[in-house]
């Protein structure tokens, strides 16, 4: 390769770079760019009473047609607004009763939690200047530059040398990751963040962050006195020093987009004015908050799906895996749901799979896929045969990685946004107790939440063993679904590597691991003879396996965490591992397989 042609490589680069961060700019600065006013045409309120109610409050308010710089302020007076609405109706109540042809009160007082609902579509109405009147050419200022930008930086990629270079990772400030103790103080905090954050936005019952508290003490204790009792102190990350200043805002970034996408996204109604045209021609509707977060997901999986392939194109095994990931992400969850939407049908993904699809027991879906006829009966079938039959059986032949690796949209994140941190998974042998108790109690957690959901489906009883089923759910989605999924499992990629949902809080994971572990034809075996120790394959481990221990005492690599993914089989210089489906399932995972050499003999010891 000339000179020439690298240097022009490189500038290429930097130009889509630059393109990159001015298309984030402006994306970020969207939400800045707008006021807001609200106008009788513009009230989104579907409820007579709760409109001409809320209407009134406004005017007695002076809220009505009065233009507020930003959605802060709006929202603040939207809220009041309502809820002065709100006292409004049940004074009357108080007093009058129920108006002539009413008999439930509920369709007629504003419940608390409806004060959530009307709060997003009238912000989004409300919106008034240059991105609701130019949404289309605000999407290509932000996220088509960002993908432009993306592509002028990976494109140049594919005419070097392939192969996997280290490149500096633990030197560079936005792979290079946190020591123990920075690290555990940002998850302190962001853990306590969200319990404390629950409390208030479920409602005012202390049992359930209380219960979750002491289930994280008893995890920390046991972990910490399994240590002690065998007198062993792991080391704790591979991460030399806390420089990551880049990845630390990467990171504060992701977990702020996941706060305000999940509880609060009528902060960012301006990303959804821009999705607006795309949302139309896909379902015919106006684009929501996850609407938004999909086309995102696919746009970001597409685009790193093609760094990944760039990187890695010197692996057949991972140019297919990662096509299938973008193909599953793009075509699947998210095309074929919204198509489904147009055609008046459920939305519907039908490669995700319960306990993962955590809600899909849930009343209002069961209802709703069999109330849609044929093709709803067929959709909740089908999920209770990934459930039942396509899990253990596919599992048992190929172990996790089917669906972990090739399929899921989380692991299809994980593997392309996620790709640059892969090194900062926490190799410990404390991480790895963690992460054994930790996913196998959201496991337990998940099917004890969809049993109680299930019993009220069939009883019409919310009282199972003294607590309220409704509440169990929703903290469980809180928690769980929301908090440990995206905010910690997504935004914490800089700072804990990429597959921290997928190795300590996926409940599918667990479920997928445990046949993968005891029932499964899936291993990667070891050469231990040609390995060099060079410790590729453990540094390029997402899942926190230190490969290398196993290559070296020639033992075949058999753990419920691992997924598949065959990154360190890509990284090996030395063709030490191979992913394979075949062999005796009880014979598979031997202790030791090293050679004993003597001068009377030479023997295998197991």
């Amino acid at each position: 390769m000339s000179n020439s042609t690298a240097t022009h490589k490189t500038i290429v680069q930097k130009i889509g770079l630059g393109i990159f961060v001015i298309g984030f700019l402006i994306f970020t600065a969207i939400l800045g760019l707008d006021s807001y006013k609200m106008t009788p045409d513009t009230l989104q309120v579907e409820n007579n009473y709760h409109r001409i109610a809320i209407s009134k409050a406004a005017e007695d308010e002076g809220f009505m047609k009065k233009e507020f710089p930003t959605n802060f302020a709006f929202i603040n007076n939207l809220k009041s607004t309502i809820k002065v609405a709100q006292g409004n109706l049940q004074a009357d109540f108080d007093k009058n009763g129920l108006p002539e042809g009413v008999s439930d009160k509920n369709s007629y007082l504003i419940a608390d939690w409806k004060i959530k609902d009307y709060i997003l579509p009238n912000v989004k109405k409300a919106s008034i200047g240059p991105v609701a009147s130019n949404p289309l050419m605000y999407w290509l200022l932000s996220i088509g530059l960002a993908i432009f930008g993306g592509l002028l930086y990976i494109i140049p990629k594919f005419r070097t040398i392939p192969g996997i270079r280290h490149d500096h990772i633990f030197h560079n400030a936005l792979t290079r990751g946190l020591t123990s103790t920075p690290r555990s103080i940002a998850l302190g905090l962001t853990i306590v963040g969200v319990l404390v954050y629950g409390f208030f936005y479920i409602g005012s019952n202390l049992l359930l962050p209380i219960l979750t508290v002491a289930a994280a003490a008893i995890i920390t204790g046991l972990v910490f006195f399994y240590q002690k009792h065998l007198k062993k102190n792991p080391p704790k990350s591979a991460s030399p020093s806390m420089t990551a200043w880049l990845g630390i805002f990467v990171g504060i970034y992701l977990v702020l987009f996941y706060i305000l996408l999940y509880w609060n996204p009528a902060y960012i109604t301006g990303w959804m004015l821009i999705s607006d045209p795309f949302s139309k021609a896909l379902n015919g509707g106006e684009a929501s908050q996850w609407f938004l977060y999909g086309m995102l997901y696919s746009i970001i999986v597409c685009v790193m799906g093609l760094r990944m392939i760039a990187k890695y194109r010197h692996n057949k095994y991972q140019m297919i895996r990662t096509g299938s990931v973008m193909f599953f992400q793009t075509a699947i969850a998210f095309l074929l749901p919204e198509i489904l939407v147009r055609l008046n049908q459920p939305y519907f993904d039908f490669k995700n799979i319960w306990p993962l699809d955590y809600d899909f027991f849930f009343d209002w879906n069961i209802n709703t896929l069999i109330e849609s006829g044929g093709l709803g009966i067929f959709m909740f079938v089908w999920g209770i045969a990934l459930i039942v039959l396509a899990v253990p059986i596919i599992t048992y032949f190929y172990g996790k990685r089917w669906y972990c690796s090739w399929v899921c949209g989380c692991g299809g994140l994980a593997e392309t946004l996620g790709d640059p941190y892969r090194q900062l998974s926490d190799k410990s042998l404390r991480a790895w107790e963690f992460e054994r108790y930790i996913i196998h109690g959201v496991l337990v957690f998940a099917v004890l939440m969809t049993a109680m959901t299930l019993y009220t489906y069939f009883t019409g009883n919310y009282q199972v063993l003294g607590f309220n089923s409704d509440t169990v759910r929703n903290w469980y989605g809180f928690l769980i679904g929301a908090g440990f999924s995206g905010v910690v499992g997504t935004g914490f990629y800089p700072l804990m590597g990429n597959r921290v949902w997928c190795r300590f809080g996926c409940p599918l994971s667990a479920y997928l691991g445990l046949v993968q572990r005891f029932k499964s034809r899936f291993r990667i075996t070891t050469n231990g003879s040609q390995c060099i120790s060079c410790g590729n394959c453990s540094t390029y481990c997402e899942m926190g396996i230190d490969v290398r221990s196993y290559a070296q005492k020639g033992q075949d690599i058999v753990r419920s965490s691992c997924v598949g993914c065959g990154v360190c089989a890509a990284v090996c210089p030395r063709g030490v591992l191979r992913l394979e489906n075949g062999g005796n399932v009880s014979e598979r995972a031997l202790e030791l397989r090293t050679i004993h050499i003597t001068e009377e003999q030479i023997r295998l010891l197991n």
